[in-house]
């Protein structure tokens, strides 16, 4: 059976991306490598596994062009609300909180937070398949 261990995304600014995933989800640096023309970050908590692999590759100074296909990596959280004005009240932007509902039933509440370089965020309330 297969294991998902990580999700990695290409950063311009390791410092103020870490200090994002740090203050947003609580994340801190796991383990760091380092090669002549790139450079690995991997970020987790205590309470997963799963990690968010941050990749310098050095020398760049343009944004990464994240295209139209990418999606978004989730968090779940126990208090949405509260998450969302910690999130707020230490300098970031989430988007407002929306509810879903399939077939007349709730599916999920959250909201979407962008990081640094612009990769999307859905923070979900836990609950029901959200665990």
């Amino acid at each position: 059976m297969a294991k998902a261990v990580h999700s990695m995304i290409r950063v311009l600014d390791e410092a103020r991306s870490v200090k994002f995933y740090e203050a947003c989800f609580g994340l801190k640096i796991a383990e760091r490598r380092e090669w002549p023309d790139f450079s690995l970050t991997y970020m987790s908590n205590p309470e997963i596994g799963f990690e968010v692999e941050l990749t310098v590759n050095k020398g760049r100074t343009e944004a990464y062009n994240l295209g139209d296909g990418y999606g978004h990596i989730a968090f779940v959280v126990d208090d949405l609300d509260a998450e969302h004005a910690r999130i707020k009240a230490a300098g970031y932007t989430p988007k407002d909180i929306k509810t879903m509902t399939h077939d007349g039933q709730p599916f999920g509440k959250f909201f979407f937070i962008e990081d640094p370089d612009g990769y999307k965020i859905e923070v979900l309330q836990k609950g029901g398949r959200f665990q």
